[in-house]
């Protein structure tokens, strides 16, 4: 692993047959805020630029502690004029809102829990039949919206919101785990409850897929999050890692990894992890960039734990982290 280069490694795969069609998103909820200065609100609190935020557009955000930390993660955008909606994972949804609301104060700001009103979809394939654009545009879907994400393999994929009583946005149903899969394979982090105020931003790549906006005004652990990019080079970051099918570990969120070159203390820690539909996992997974490129290999759990193999980003990492 020597010089490991990041982007030419080999890429995860799905098979056809699980590549199209949509799941109802369980684990996803949605935070609805409205009101006069819901916007400047969230532009106070989250890591992207909600001023700036075009009509039609959706943002990756992060929510971070005064260290910096990610505590949630959320795509957000705006379906109606003072009124935004913020989808995280439902798991600390709950705690994240109450977050949040300690500190709207005196602000025109009304934070709900929406999930019990609206579904999310996680849709995929190139028949879905969704309207197509650049990632991070919505737009209409039957009674609901559709955001278009970040392709994954190849494949185009939309996070459809809807009222929670209609029916499936497209007709072919998909597994669950080949979204999962899909998602991690896209190198964008969701934060979970396993992984809350475990990582500053750069740890799990979000500035590169657009989850940090570097010249907004300031937010909880701002000035801890602009010093890791700009005091010099980047210690660690997220690298996808897979487990082959038959494996009997399970990679999960929150687990610690483990590298030949250092065994006496953990290298990393499991971000986001997902098992296909043919039985192989994959994970992103934060790592030591150093131990990356040392002599050797990642193990889960244990320094003689089952080896972890690396597989190829979609996107490159910066030349200069070290």
């Amino acid at each position: 692993m020597t010089e490991l280069a990041f982007d030419s490694l080999a890429t995860p795969t799905l098979s056809p047959e699980h590549s199209q069609g949509g799941a109802r998103l369980s684990e996803w909820g949605v935070i609805r805020a409205e009101g006069a200065d819901a916007a400047s609100f969230l532009q106070g609190q989250l890591t992207s630029d909600i001023l700036g935020l075009a009509s039609g557009a959706a943002a990756l955000a992060g929510y971070c502690s005064a260290k910096g930390r990610l505590l949630a993660s959320f795509v957000v955008w705006s379906p109606a004029p003072e009124v935004y909606l913020l989808a995280c994972s439902a798991d600390l949804l709950p705690a994240t809102l109450k977050r949040l609301s300690m500190f709207v104060l005196r602000a025109k700001c009304r934070l709900t829990d929406a999930s019990g009103e609206l579904a999310l979809w996680g849709v995929a394939g190139r028949d879905a039949g969704l309207p197509e654009g650049p990632a991070w545009t919505v737009r209409p879907a039957g009674a609901g919206q559709a955001v278009r994400l970040p392709d994954a393999l190849g494949l185009p994929r939309w996070l459809v919101v809807q009222p929670a009583e209609d029916a499936a946005p497209v007709t072919a149903p998909l597994d669950l785990a080949a979204w999962r899969w899909l998602e991690v394979a896209s190198g964008v982090v969701r934060i979970v409850a396993a992984t809350v105020d475990r990582f500053v931003p750069q740890m799990v790549n979000l500035e590169l897929v657009g989850g940090v906006n570097f010249k907004k005004g300031c937010y909880p652990g701002q000035e801890v999050v602009a010093r890791s990019q700009y005091r010099g080079t980047l210690k660690r970051r997220a690298l996808l890692l897979a487990l082959p099918a038959g494996a009997q570990a399970e990679l999960k969120e929150g687990q610690e990894i483990f590298h030949d070159a250092d065994p006496g203390q953990p290298a990393g820690l499991v971000a986001l992890a997902a098992r296909s539909p043919t039985g192989e996992q994959l994970a992103l997974v934060e790592v030591k960039l150093a131990l990356a490129r040392a002599p050797g290999a990642f193990r889960l759990g244990a320094a003689d734990g089952p080896l972890l193999q690396p597989r190829a980003l979609p996107y490159p990492l910066p030349s200069n982290d070290d």
